[in-house]
């Protein structure tokens, strides 16, 4: 069966739900567990709402999780293939051409956050199970298309879903690279914080997530220092601002996953402030973490075979009323000694009077090459994008395919794209979205019959 060219026939149908559901803006504001009916916000429930009663009014069967998570099914038996997509999107930030919520549709592609990570390609998971009902295929496993909530800022929907549901037996993850990912790094952030006082600065703010490079850095200054920031600016070839006594320096959003694709403020501004007054806090920063990505200043460097290089991303920093809290976020390979390099971070905090404080920690993650799993899913995208030289991946990035004991990420984004997640401008490209959803469409029959 050629599902790419039936696939075509529903471009017009995915061009029209995808819009709809990128008008949505679902970037987590606040976490309320108290609140029964919408525990991410208003939007994000409408945008859950949304999915479960396309998949109603097409037939489905569909389930709303506490508001939390949802799925759409289809098919029989005791087993279950998970689908896994999520329906949040981390903030805006940066420069955009156009409206980041507006789904404008350009040269044959559609601009908005979210596009790729991941509204667009779940309702390419989406359209591949419309496909496959359609054709009137019996499955043998139930396919559930998972749709999370929190992703991008905890997992705590999808974790509520497995509480309450049955973890699929396998599954992927239609929120990565083509052609697949069977290894995760691991995911871990931690804070050193700490009290001191200056002279200079009243407060600097920067950083919304600990998954995103900054690309501002504001900082609210007590006395006039603009002579020194425009010279520091023009002699850096930096972008900046001054109102007031509030100073903002630019650099470029990119995920923590590539943090040397991005240009962190937090590093720009703290090397101008290291220039116009002491603070320990900020020489902490200068010896250990400014244009850094390897966490080579810190000595937790590491190296692995499969999933290659530790990656470090300092994401947040604030200092208000004299506290100081500085944020970071690894990405660490198999192999990693994780438990004696948090020593070594606790022993540097120490010596600036900085108390480190750990956060979330993910393992890695990962589904060995020859598995029966990988082995189908990478020969359907062999077949229909005729790549039989790209190899399989590891990445960084996390997906919900962590959450399962057997799930691999698995596209949509195709070898040599542009990725623009977590950037300004993101966009997908219409007539990808519709081969990842012949790709998909052939895996769920392939897998589930």
């Amino acid at each position: 069966m050629d599902w790419l060219k039936i696939a075509k026939e529903y471009q017009n149908e995915y061009i029209e739900k995808t819009v709809k559901l990128l008008q949505i803006p679902t970037v987590l504001d606040r976490y309320d567990e108290t609140n029964l009916e919408a525990p991410f916000g208003k939007n994000i429930r409408q945008a859950l709402d949304f999915m479960l009663n396309v998949g109603k009014d097409d037939g489905f069967k569909t389930l709303d999780v506490d508001h939390y998570a949802g799925h759409i099914e289809m098919g029989e038996g005791d087993e279950v293939l998970g689908i896994l997509g999520h329906l949040d999107v981390v903030p805006t930030g940066g420069f955009w051409t156009n409206p980041p919520f507006s789904a404008t549709i350009i040269d044959g592609k559609i601009y908005a956050r979210g596009s790729m990570d991941d509204k667009g390609p779940t309702m390419a998971a989406y359209i591949a199970m419309r496909m496959v009902k359609d054709q009137k295929i019996k499955l043998n496993k139930k396919v559930r298309l998972i749709l999370g909530t929190d992703e991008e800022s905890g997992m705590r929907g999808i974790i509520r879903y497995l509480q309450k549901q049955q973890m699929p037996d396998i599954g992927f993850a239609p929120d990565a690279e083509f052609p697949l990912i069977y290894g995760e790094k691991g995911i871990y952030s931690f804070d050193l914080v700490g009290v001191e006082e200056n002279e200079l600065i009243h407060s600097i703010e920067a950083g919304e997530r600990y998954n995103v490079v900054p690309d501002q850095c504001k900082a609210v200054l007590k006395r006039d220092v603009k002579k020194e920031f425009m010279s520091y600016l023009e002699n850096n070839g930096i972008k900046g601002s001054v109102e007031g006594n509030l100073y903002t320096i630019f650099g470029k959003n990119a995920h923590a996953a590539w943090p040397h694709l991005g240009i962190n403020a937090i590093f720009l501004m703290n090397e101008f402030l290291r220039s116009v007054t002491k603070a320990n806090f900020l020489e902490m920063i200068h010896d250990y973490f400014v244009f850094d990505t390897a966490g080579k200043k810190l000595g937790i460097d590491f190296f692995d075979e499969e999933m290659k290089d530790l990656t470090l991303n300092l994401a947040i920093i604030s200092y208000q009323n004299n506290q100081v809290k500085i944020g970071s976020n690894i990405r660490y390979p198999k192999g990693y000694p994780f438990i004696e390099n948090q020593s070594v971070v606790t022993a540097i905090g120490l010596k600036y009077g900085l108390k480190y404080v750990a956060l979330h920690n993910s393992p890695p993650h990962y589904v060995s090459p020859s598995d029966p799993l990988v082995q189908t899913l990478y020969s359907t995208y062999q077949k229909y994008t005729n790549d039989y030289e790209t190899p399989l991946l590891t990445i960084g990035g996390g997906t919900y395919a962590r959450t399962l004991k057997k799930a691999v990420a698995f596209g949509p984004n195709l070898p040599g794209r542009e990725d623009l997640a977590h950037q300004a401008n993101e966009y997908l490209i219409i007539d990808d979205m519709i081969l990842a959803a012949a790709i998909y469409a052939e895996c769920i029959v392939k897998l589930a019959s």
